[in-house]
């Protein structure tokens, strides 16, 4: 079912909505700052196996995971470097993705991860007002594997509708470019894909810790 957020009221209902989907283990597409997301319950086997069916990806493509408050890194991650804790300051909530070293103690199972967990913070008032209420929700893309990202609910719901319990429909993106994705597992950073965040804009935030990131996407 779509729900409209043109209200106060009506977001309340959508967001509402979407937390009962995904306890129930189902499926739900909400509006981030970059793309629409097709989300589950992170700590949910078969929730995430559900989302890697629905847009027919494998175990060697893991979603990465939304989270509503930049603390909740250090409950995910561990050893994160100190560079890459200003970027979450300066750049979080925001259109950046860290993949960091999983906190070993987690028992979830994303895929593939080889021991990693990709987070952000997205900036989008109706994608964190589900996360406070669900916790951290694997999120993906709302789109088949190959095809565009949905920009639109109703391009979402074309694509994912019959996989999908809840549709959250927030108009249209605010930004058609995905998140930067940034390599922080080890002293030095790496852009694996580029994105929102240039490669400049990083590096003005870490030049006073004499640290740089490169560009390897």
């Amino acid at each position: 079912m779509k729900y409209p957020t043109t209200d106060e009221s009506e977001r309340e209902s959508a967001v509402e909505a979407a937390t009962v989907a995904v306890r129930n283990g189902q499926l739900v597409v909400f509006p981030t700052d970059t793309v629409y997301g097709l989300a589950a319950d992170a700590f949910s086997e078969e929730a995430v196996k559900s989302l890697l069916a629905a847009k027919g990806r494998g175990r060697e493509m893991p979603p990465p995971v939304l989270v509503s408050s930049a603390t909740t890194l250090d409950a995910l991650a561990v050893d994160v470097p100190v560079w890459a804790k200003a970027l979450v300051e300066r750049f979080w909530p925001g259109p950046l993705t860290l993949v960091c070293k999983q906190q070993p103690s987690l028992r979830w199972d994303l895929g593939d991860t080889r021991g990693t967990v990709a987070v952000r913070m997205p900036d989008d008032e109706v994608a964190l007002a589900v996360l406070e209420r669900t916790g951290p929700l694997a999120v993906s893309s709302a789109n088949l594997t190959g095809r565009p990202a949905a920009l639109e609910a109703d391009e979402a719901e074309d694509m994912l509708g019959d996989k999908v319990t809840v549709i959250i429909d927030g108009g249209h993106s605010r930004d058609e470019v995905p998140s930067t994705i940034v390599d922080a597992t080890g002293d030095e950073g790496r852009i694996l894909r580029r994105g929102a965040i240039s490669l400049e804009e990083l590096n003005d935030v870490l030049a006073p810790l004499d640290a740089a990131i490169t560009d390897e996407s």
